[in-house]
Formats: C-alpha cells, structure tokens, sequence
C-alpha cells in the first residue's frame, strides 16, 4: 500500500485569545471595587487616559488623529469557557497589556465569599441526583477553613445513613467526593497535603515544563522535600540541579490552603453594580451610574500624536493610546454583558420582585447561558461579585439562582429558596403553645404542592437558622 501526501485547505473559526481579549474577559470577573482599583492603576500608568469628573457609564472620546491606530472590533468576544483563558492567565495588572500577554489573577474571585457558600453555590448549579446531592452535602460541611476534608468518609457514610440514607455504599461518597474534587478553588476537599498539591497539579496543562517530576516528586517524596534533601532528590528523580530548582519552583506555586483565601463571612459593604426600578411601564434594570468612574482619552497628549512619525517619544504616546482605547472597549464590553445577563435574570424573577423570595422561581446557570448563547462559565463571571439594587434590599446576582424541586403528581417546580421563604412563614405563624414538627411542615408544604421529604425539610430549616420543634417550644 502507499501512502500519497496531499494538501487540503480547510476553512474555520477559532476565537485566538489576544492580550486585550484576555483583557476583556478578565475585568468581566472582577468585582466593583477590585475593577476600580485596576482602573486606578490603569490611570496610573497611562497618560493618555483620564477620568471625567462624574461617575457612570463608559464613553469613548479620541481625536480623529488616530485613525493609524489599530482597528478595535465592535463587540468584544468575552465569552468563553474556563478552559480557554484560566489556565494561561497569570499574574499582570490591566495597565500593563500591551507589553505582555499575561493576565490578572483569577483568584482574586474568592475574596468577601465563605468557602462554605461558594461551594454550596456551585453545587446547586451541578447536575448531581438527590442522593449525590445529599452526600456532596456532608462533604463540604466537613471541610475545614483551608479546604481539607478532615472527617474519615466512613463517619460521613454512617452519618448519612443515620439520617435515612440506608444502603449507601463506600463507593458511592467516594464518587461524589472525586466529583466534588473538581469544583474551585482547585486543590478542596483533599484529605491531606499530598493530594491537594496533586489535584492542583493535574489541572495543569499536560505540556507544562517538568509536570511528570513535579507529580512523581509530590507522590513519592513529598517528606524529602519538606527536609530539603536535594541529594536524595536529585538521584530519586533523576534531574539535574537546575531541573529540580524549577520542579521545586513549580510546586511551590501551589497553594497548600486553598480554602483559606475565602473569607469567613459574606459581610461587606458593596456598590450595586444594576439598578432595577418599577414605573408605570413595567421594570428596568440599568448600570448604577455611581459605581465605575468614567474613562476617557486624554485630548492635549493624544493631539501631540503624529502620523508617520517614528520616533520614540511618539510610538510611546501611539501604544498607550491603544491600550486606552482597548480599556475603554473593554469596561464598555463589560457593561453590555452585565445588562444582558441581568436583564434576562430579572426577567425570570419578577415574581420575586413582586412577591418576595416565596416567588422565586428555579433558575440555573444553563438557562441563562442559553438565553443569551454565552457559556455557563460565562454566566458564572458575570454573576459572581456583581451586586444588584432592588425595592427588596441589595442582592449578589447569584442570589436569584437556585435548585428545582418538582411540585406534587408533576405540578410545578419550586425553587429552594422559595421552599426555605415558606418554611419561614409557616413556623413565624405558628401557634406559640404548639411549634410545628417538621412531619407537620412536610403536610404543610405538601397542600401547597410542595413535596419534599421530611429531612430536606430539616436541611432547609436548618439551613435558615430555625431550631427544631422541641427546641422552639423550650425557648417559649
């Protein structure tokens, strides 16, 4: 048989992540206040731009000079998966783009968020059956300020089944575990040093340099290094001293406390990024004019641009006027999606807003990701840290997110939160000489259409704060 070359040509699409688009996607993540503080930087480091003395929207002015400069599209692609930007996005502040091709640090996500809360969140948004569900439960209430599972999974097995989970199997909590493994901040739910560096290290990417001795090295001599015994090492691993160096470097970039970059508290004071309003047209939602300062190009250094002039003092002036006008594009690409996503989240919650939380309605990252075509990890920028005014009180917009639990004989679906919002209604109007038992909520819940069983009745009362029935009437 033989085998003939030939050239094909092929025609595609593929989304190259450029420095300014990287750019775009990384002010996406970051909160109010940390956005401020790289715009300040920003501001800092780049004469040509400036910041007018009102608050609000993005607004782009440039002279007409700058028609030389390189052509920036109208809308920006920030939408991509994790995969795409997170593992090649290092350490690099947004006033620095142009120079690099480096970006922020995404870590900067965890910052004001319990470790506990963000986990449950991203549970709820995960597709796990209510036996999983139940198990992945346990786990993360196991885990420790650092993120270690410090609990035996056989305790946590025979917890759940003494609440009712009978033939639960060791197997079963140590798949959920493996899935949970997953979940951010990468290196959770490790149940000692040498798995949470190996977790971090299988999220790598396969061609990173020295990857293979860095695992094996974890694996095998994790001991040795703590003792720094670099012959032992050397000889073991077979590299040479400036080969360990960087496999040492490499695992020292780890983070040994993944948990502990979350706060204990979700307490902090926010600026809204969305505003929603009620008129006689119905509701809106649009930008807080107050919460970024508005940016523009920085006319008299801009008009000391020449064209065709190559001098030194001049490409300086040409290279920060794009990166400025990159900025702008970028904070104005940032707003876009806000709204889109908030509108369309409000949209889906305006019996909340009406109503209060017993009208929430169920809602997970895929619905809005395919209402406004973006992926899921899309969504879940845009909804972390972005905080949204309302008549009802100051929301995260992952707030109005929440899992489904299906109504009685197929009926309507209700939303967890929902759940919890009238499980605190039926015990506040409760007789005070005789509390509600939680089989008593279960029948409550049940005439509404709500079925649920008695111990996710528990959790939610639980969760909400309300002790048990026993307790109630002790108290009173």
């Amino acid at each position: 048989m033989v085998m003939k070359a030939s050239l094909q040509l092929r025609i595609g699409t593929q989304l190259t992540m450029t420095p300014q688009l990287q750019q775009a996607i990384a002010l996406l993540q970051l909160s109010t206040l940390d956005l401020r503080q790289e715009i300040q930087q920003a501001l800092d480091a780049n004469p040509m731009l400036e910041q007018e003395d009102e608050f609000g929207e993005q607004a782009v002015s440039e002279p007409q000079e700058a028609e030389w400069s390189e052509s920036i599209p109208n809308e920006l692609s920030t939408d991509s998966d994790w995969s795409d930007t997170y593992q090649d996005i290092g350490n690099q502040d947004i006033g620095s783009y142009g120079a690099s091709s480096e970006g922020p640090d995404f870590e900067r996500q965890a910052t004001g968020q319990s470790l506990h809360s963000h986990l449950l969140w991203q549970l709820a948004m995960t597709d796990f059956s209510s036996r999983d569900h139940a198990i992945a439960e346990s786990l993360i209430d196991a885990l420790d300020a650092n993120g270690y599972l410090t609990q035996p999974l056989n305790d946590i097995r025979e917890g759940l089944k003494a609440q009712g989970h009978d033939g639960l199997s060791q197997r079963e909590v140590e798949t959920t575990l493996l899935r949970l493994q997953q979940f951010e901040p990468t290196g959770v739910f490790a149940r000692d040093l040498r798995e949470c560096l190996m977790l971090q290290l299988a999220s790598l990417p396969d061609d990173t340099p020295l990857l293979m001795p860095a695992k094996r090295l974890v694996r095998q001599f994790l001991e040795a290094l703590g003792k720094d015994d670099v012959r032992l090492l050397k000889r073991r691993l077979s590299l040479d001293e400036d080969q360990l160096d960087d496999v040492i470097h490499l695992i020292r970039s780890l983070d040994p406390r993944p948990g502990s970059a979350f706060g204990d508290t979700d307490d902090s004071y926010v600026t809204p990024d969305l505003v929603v309003r009620h008129d006689n047209e119905g509701w809106h939602l649009e930008l807080n004019p107050e919460a970024l300062p508005r940016l523009r190009i920085q006319p008299d250094y801009a008009s000391l641009i020449k064209r065709a002039d190559k001098s030194q003092d001049n490409q300086f002036l040409k290279d920060h006027l794009q990166e400025a006008r990159w900025l702008i594009k970028s904070l104005s690409s940032r707003n876009d999606t806000l709204l889109r996503v908030g509108r369309e989240i409000i949209a889906r919650q305006i019996g909340f807003l009406e109503r209060g939380e017993e009208a929430m309605k169920p809602l997970i990252l895929a619905d809005i990701a395919e209402a406004v075509e973006m992926h899921e990890s899309t969504i879940s920028r845009v909804t972390t840290q972005k905080y949204i005014h309302t008549p009802r009180g100051v929301f995260e917009l992952k707030y109005f997110f929440s899992s489904q639990v299906s109504g009685q004989d197929g009926g309507d679906s209700h939303s967890s939160t929902a759940i919890r919002a009238r499980i605190k209604k039926l015990v506040q109007d409760e007789p005070s000489g005789k509390p509600l038992s939680d089989s008593r909520l279960v029948s409550l819940l049940e005439e509404g259409g709500i079925t649920v069983a008695r111990r996710t009745v528990a959790k939610y009362r639980e969760s909400i704060g309300i002790p048990s029935s026993s307790e109630r009437r002790r108290l009173r």
